[in-house]
């Protein structure tokens, strides 16, 4: 059975840390926490434009944090925490990272009442590639499928 109070307590971490990144002036109003076995691994601020990153996401920047404490690339195992349910990115990475799941507070339509809508983003990924607003133009395709032509029969390949 899983403990309520923990994920309450877990999640005002979250939420503490959007709100002190506003206070500060130091970012998005967005925070995460990646747990792992009831303890806090890694947790994080949205650093965008504290860092001059668009990437810098509040779940992005935790998981690269859980990440590097852990000495592992999966996540498994691990649940994320964040004041807000995740953008197209975050919620790719948090994919790629494996976690277990995800517990969010505020929706995408409450970021998107403040302006951080990410609903053109939706959008765009089911649209032809030449449909697009952002010019998405295939290059040099056979010269790239050399390399992976050599992942695919790499005896020294990690996957992921």
């Amino acid at each position: 059975m899983e403990d309520k109070k923990l994920h309450v307590k877990f999640m005002r971490i979250a939420i503490k840390l959007a709100e002190k990144n506003v206070l500060n002036a130091s970012g998005g109003p967005f925070g995460a926490v990646v747990v792992k076995e009831g303890k806090i691994i890694a947790k994080s601020a949205n650093k965008v434009t504290t860092t001059n990153d668009p990437t810098a996401h509040a779940e992005v920047s935790a998981i690269r944090l859980a990440c590097k404490k852990l000495k592992t690339f999966d996540l498994s195992g691990c649940v994320i925490y964040t004041s807000c349910e995740p953008c197209p990115m975050c919620l790719g990475a948090i994919y790629w990272a494996h976690l277990d799941k995800i517990y969010f507070a505020n929706t995408k339509k409450d970021a998107a009442d403040i302006d951080f809508d990410d609903q053109f983003i939706y959008e765009e990924i089911d649209l032809p590639m030449e449909k697009r607003k952002l010019p998405t133009i295939p290059l040099l395709r056979d010269e790239a499928l050399k390399a992976f032509r050599m992942w695919q029969e790499s005896g020294m390949k990690i996957e992921y």
